[in-house]
């Protein structure tokens, strides 16, 4: 936790209202997202219970499992989860659009946004999509043909969840976390009510107040995948019973009976959350959009018309585990890609980039000076170098020669020539470079004037190639040696559900 992150969550305990720690929103909010709500049963792995989705606020498709312990009905519940989810993502397959660049091509011109309430709902999402996308639809334990169809995707976007840069399937605490600081702990930030309760209080309510009464479970029943314990033991287990007994009965009017009871029973668990995600998906978009959020939206679309395309094409599931070089691929992306977006997000908003400014990463100022028609004589040829002296009380992060950017102009290079104390500051030469247009009198604009405020950093993010590695056939034998290929078997239907 940053200092200016705990600043924030001081200044909300006292004023007892959430603060807010951006002042644009780093990550993409659909016009149309499908918002996913699942519970799972108490002491059983990953048995779904119910879950609620769509994305139509005022019609949201509830689905039950009146016995979570029974194998078939688990997967009728993924076979009516894919008829919910299925044409949602096909929605999205009718329009294309050009993208240029080093390989021109097309993709979707849009992509399917997930939304769930917690990154508990993630990992529930991700393991539902590891049990069903190997079974298989002929042979023994057979089932519905769009059940492995649901489970790649599930597992497609698990796996973009993962990804720094992606806005593919977010969970909501996280988001608003993001964005806003409570005056409670992370943990109890974990609590969607709770955590709306500081940031949008009802009338009347400080922050606390909201918070308490939101962690009622009789009010605000939990968010899921777990439930509320009382609500397992005092009516959930009371109404499985019933199912149970009037299915091995036989009696099919106590079974419907029981059944609607069981239903209606779980509505009232989901409907609170499911008015939580849609109030939390309007504050979010009540934030304007940080600069570099579309083109990390393009990156999503690429990666989801990729995925369909290898679905169109009958390329094979995911893999249960990553090979060696998979693995190590994967995770320096994930790397060089959370670096990029942390400075993304510092260039997009200043509020981020002041903690950047707090730990000398980055620094603020005047320009006292300016040679905007610097040329430099000493090479081969003449080059605009324009030179600009920047006054800042703020602590300088990099010596003579280092290289920094500027939010404002990021095509732009500065490079420092010198640093010399000034009064309880520093003033700094930077020779800059780049950004400017081809001829030897800069473009208006492009060179800060006398006066102006700027700001720059010792980091970049400018593209950084990933690290060579050898191809998967070439895996040593230290690291498994090469990963045999997906054949499916029989044995696909083992795969677990936890």
């Amino acid at each position: 936790m940053t200092t200016l992150i705990s600043l924030a969550r001081a200044l909300a305990a006292a004023r007892g209202t959430a603060q807010p720690t951006c002042t644009v929103r780093h990550a993409h909010i659909s016009p149309r997202p499908l918002v996913f709500i699942p519970l799972a049963l108490a002491g059983e792995a990953n048995a779904p219970l119910a879950a609620m989705v769509g994305d139509n606020p005022g019609a949201p498709a509830l689905l039950v499992v009146p016995e979570p312990r029974d194998r078939d009905q688990r997967f009728a519940f993924a076979a009516e989860l894919a008829a919910a989810i299925l044409p949602y993502i096909s929605s999205y397959f009718a329009d294309e659009e050009s993208v240029g660049g080093r390989e021109p091509g097309t993709r979707y011109a849009d992509a399917p946004q997930f939304l769930v309430p917690n990154p508990a709902g993630i990992a529930f999402t991700r393991l539902l999509g590891r049990s069903t996308r190997f079974r298989r639809t002929e042979g023994p334990y057979p089932v519905a043909e769009s059940v492995p169809v649901l489970g790649r995707w599930l597992t497609f976007f698990t796996d973009r969840a993962e990804h720094p840069a992606s806005s593919l399937m977010l969970a909501v605490t996280d988001a608003l976390a993001t964005h806003w600081a409570t005056g409670q702990s992370p943990v109890e930030d974990l609590n969607l009510g709770a955590l709306l309760g500081w940031i949008d209080p009802p009338p009347g309510m400080s922050g606390p107040q909201a918070a308490a009464a939101a962690e009622d479970p009789l009010r605000c029943p939990p968010a899921g995948p777990a439930t509320d314990p009382t609500f397992d033991n005092e009516i959930l287990e009371q109404r499985i019973i019933a199912v149970r007994t009037a299915r091995f009965t036989g009696d099919g009017r106590a079974y419907d009976r029981a059944k609607a009871a069981l239903t209606d029973a779980l509505a009232t668990q989901l409907r609170p959350t499911w008015s939580l995600m849609w109030r939390a998906v309007d504050l979010l978009r009540g934030l304007p959009e940080g600069a570099h959020v579309r083109a990390r939206w393009d990156a999503d679309k690429a990666a989801f018309t990729g995925h369909a395309r290898h679905l169109r094409d009958g390329g094979p599931p995911q893999p249960r585990r990553d090979g060696a070089v998979a693995a190590a691929r994967r995770l320096a992306n994930l790397e060089r890609v959370q670096e990029m977006v942390a400075a993304q997000r510092a260039f997009d908003d200043p509020l981020v980039m002041a903690e950047h400014r707090m730990t000398g990463e980055a620094f603020a100022g005047r320009v006292v000076a300016a040679e905007p028609d610097r040329v430099d004589v000493t090479g081969r040829r003449r080059v605009l170098r324009p030179r600009i002296t920047v006054e800042t009380g703020d602590e300088v992060p990099a010596g003579e020669g280092s290289t920094l950017t500027s939010p404002a102009r990021p095509n732009q290079k500065a490079r420092v020539i010198a640093v010399t104390a000034a009064g309880t500051g520093a003033r700094i030469v930077l020779e800059l470079q780049g950004g400017m247009g081809r001829s030897l009198t800069p473009e208006p604009g492009s060179v800060p004037a006398e006066g102006e405020s700027v700001c720059y950093a010792a980091f970049t993010d400018a593209y950084q190639p990933s690290p060579a590695f050898p191809e998967p056939e070439d895996t040593p034998w230290t690291h498994g040696g090469p990963p045999p290929p997906y054949v499916p078997s029989d044995e696909d239907h083992r795969e677990d559900w936890s």
